[in-house]
Parts: structure tokens; sequence; C-alpha cells
């Protein structure tokens, strides 16, 4: 469907394609754009304690140098002497074992569970594997001409960095005091060693991250309520309560950097996942900063003007997992009481690449023009399509699967009295509108 519909692509498809690649076509790529544009407005824009911020994809190998992105961004790699495909130990074990207790395996007990479960080979089917390494996953780029150690950068896996690094800079630019946040979208790249589940791990994605940074002793209140504003903007927008659930790192599972952090797991065609994750970072990058960098990475905060190295409270969500959630939760095959099925994609009108398309009844001159007016008149308004080809029940069928909440059909009764017939894509029940009328509702939805 994603395909035949423009959703999303395989990414270099007529060269055979390249592993963990996707391509937005252009019903996908409206969809990612309204959601990162609802991302963008609800939790920096309509928030008088957060803004925004846009940072390099490359930034200073220091950065990474600093944080120990160099040294401990791993997953543990193994191969197949079989087959010679590479797999994450990690993964491999999952299918079998909790998370939780993988998570707290180190590298000789994840060799040894893979042969005390006889771990196969998901290519091949062979229980033969090298032993586990540690593989970082950080994308290498050279800047300049030469092409050697002093070049060397790095593509980031991560935008939050480029925050933390501004952070003090930023809040007395914008005169913010605590508690206050700097949110950012863009791509972050990770060389994954088994990118797959469809665009729900890939190498080259897009993140919508806010870094909040908060009084330390006001950093347990601050998580809770930012585990409880991410999972409320989900439901708000087309996730079922039964679809996600909370998981809270304890103890091996928790990153060397958080205090605490929890997942919001959306249940995907493949199973559970993590979706949105909230860490408390504590003071930790700051911190790091600092010492390498030798700059004052504190704020003054308070009456006192005192010296502080806030907190940082970390609410991270891939968006490309989000439209892939999004997707899964509004895809529905429906029996209808004829016995026929549709096929209908239930998303919030806010989400759909278009809330309108407008449906000539016929492809005859009065009829088509009048329906170009229609057009131009919602286009100020709202995202509309216009679908000329085919039967009208075809059209329909098509704009369902489009996820296009209302069809305007245009008739020679819009010609006489000015009504048009609205239908809703989820009940299918049709009314007449004046043109008045249905721009009030279009304002009304917005987008």
């Amino acid at each position: 469907m994603c395909k035949r519909r423009g959703f999303v692509f395989a990414g270099s498809e007529i060269y055979g394609g390249l592993s963990g690649s996707f391509e937005y076509g252009p019903l996908g790529a409206q969809l990612k754009k309204n959601v990162r544009d609802l991302w963008w407005r609800d939790f920096v824009e309509r928030r008088e304690d957060c803004v925004g911020f846009d940072s390099s994809i490359i930034l200073s190998p220091k950065v990474w140098e600093a944080t120990k992105h160099v040294d401990n961004f791993t997953d543990p790699l193994t191969e197949c002497r079989q087959c010679h495909s590479r797999c994450r130990v990690d993964h491999l074990l999952e299918k079998i074992l909790p998370e939780s207790t993988v998570a707290g395996l180190c590298l000789d007990g994840l060799n040894n569970a893979m042969v005390e479960h006889n771990i196969a080979c998901p290519m091949c089917g062979a229980q033969d594997f090298a032993p586990a390494r540690q593989f970082n996953l950080l994308f290498t780029t050279n800047l300049g001409a030469a092409d050697d150690s002093s070049s060397l950068a790095y593509l980031r896996p991560e935008t939050a960095q480029g925050m933390l690094t501004n952070y003090h800079i930023v809040q007395k630019t914008m005169r913010l005091k605590l508690p206050f946040g700097i949110g950012q979208t863009g791509k972050a790249f990770r060389n994954e060693i088994s990118p797959g589940q469809f665009i729900f791990r890939m190498r080259e994605f897009e993140q919508c991250e806010l870094e909040f940074f908060c009084q330390p002793d006001e950093a347990p209140e601050w998580h809770a309520h930012w585990v409880d504003e991410c999972r409320k903007w989900l439901l708000r927008y087309g996730l079922k309560e039964e679809s996600i659930r909370i998981h809270k790192h304890e103890g091996d599972e928790l990153a060397h950097y958080a205090a605490a952090s929890s997942d919001i797991e959306f249940h995907f065609p493949h199973g559970w996942g993590e979706l949105w994750g909230v860490a408390n970072r504590t003071d930790f990058d700051l911190r790091c900063h600092a010492e390498a960098s030798g700059q004052a990475m504190h704020i003054e905060h308070g009456p006192k003007n005192e010296k502080v190295y806030p907190f940082v409270i970390e609410p991270a969500v891939g968006l490309d997992r989000l439209v892939y959630a999004f997707l899964s939760e509004a895809y529905e095959i429906e029996t209808l009481p004829d016995g026929k099925t549709r096929s209908v994609l239930r998303l919030h009108p806010a989400l759909a690449p278009s809330t309108f398309a407008v449906l000539p009844l016929q492809k005859k001159p009065p009829l088509m023009e009048k329906a170009a007016q229609v057009f131009k008149a919602l286009a100020a308004v709202s995202r509309v399509d216009f679908d000329e080809a085919g039967s009208i029940g075809r059209r329909y069928r098509r704009q369902d699967e489009a996820g296009t909440p209302f069809c305007v059909t245009v008739d020679y009764e819009s010609l006489e009295g000015g009504t048009i017939t609205i239908r809703d894509r989820d009940s299918m029940l049709q009314e007449r509108l004046s043109m008045d009328e249905l721009l009030a509702k279009a304002a009304m939805l917005g987008g």
C-alpha cells in the first residue's frame, strides 16, 4: 500500500535497493512534514518555556570524543561463519530472552548465551557464529582536501549535542530562566549493523528532540511530566491506548549518562518496539563539554545568581518511527455491509496528506471549471487534492486509501444551487453544504 499510494519507496530501487534505505513519495513526504510540523508546533511554538534550534549535521569531532561516543557508541556484532551475514547479538537473543536480561549481559555473557540457547543464523540457519565484538555506529567522513586522521569527522548520530553545546548561549540571547527547553528536528546517521523492519530502523533517519533544562532537584518531576506529555500527544493524534505501553529502564538497562529513562513503546507490525524515549541525562553532557573544552557550561540562576549545571530531560523520538506508527494504526481492511471490502487509512485530519479531495462528477467543462473554483477556495485554507480520473466510486476508494478525510463532489446541482456534496471517509456518509459552510469546516480543521 505504501508503494502503491506513494507513501514510501525502497531506496535506490532501480539498482537493486540499498539496505536500510527508504524514500518518501509525494503522500509520504507530506505526511512526514505534517507530523514534523505538529511536533514543532506543540513542543516548541505553543510552549512559553521552549525555543527552537537548528544545529549542523557535522560537528567538531571533539564533541563526540567528549561525550564518549567515539569510545562507547557501539552495538555487539557477530558474523555467521557459514553465510557471512552480520547480526546484532542482542537482537538475536531478544527473540527468546527478555530485553532487560539481554541488556545486563557483558560481551562474554552474550557469547555464552548464544551458545547456551543454540541461536541460529536468521539467513542460513547455521549455529556457527564468530565471537561477538563491539561495533561503533558512528559514520565517518573527512573534511577538506586531506584524507587522513587530521581531517576525520563524524555525521551526527543524534541532534542533541548541537543543543547541549550551545544551550548557555541560547539561554543568554533569549533571556531564559530555568526550567526551559530547546527543540530541534533534523537528520541523524547511525551505521546500523542490521537495519530492518521497514522504516523502523534505518541508517539515515530524522529525529525530533527536546532538551529540557531544569534544576537538579526538580528533574524526577519533569521526567514524569514529559513521559505523560508525550504519551498524551500520541493518543491525541490517533494511536490507541492498547497500542502503546511504558517501559521503565532499570539497572543495567540505563545508559551510562542517565539517572532515569522510560520508553513509550508501540505495537508495530513486527512487534513491540521503542517509539519515544524520555531520559534524565543529568548534567553528564554539560560537565563533559566543560571539562573537554575548558569553557564554562554552567548558567547563573536564582536571586543570588548561583552557578548551576542544569539537569537535562530529553524526550527524543524518531520522526520516521512516528510516521510508521501512525500509518500502522490507521490502516484497515474494512468489510462493508454488502460483503465487499475497502482499504482505508484512518489518519487524523491534522496528519492526512490532504484534508480534502475535490472530485468533479464528470470531466465536462462546466463541472471542471466549477471544481477548479472549489479547489482554489479550499486550497487557500487547507491541504487539497484534485482527483478527476475514473468513476466516482473508484476515486472515493483511492482517497480512502490515501487517508483523505473528506471528498468534495462537484455535480450539476453545484452549478445550479452552489452547494456541493461532502463525503466522510470513516462513516462514508454524505451531506450537502454551501460553499460558506465548506470553507468554515475547512478553516476549523486547519492545515
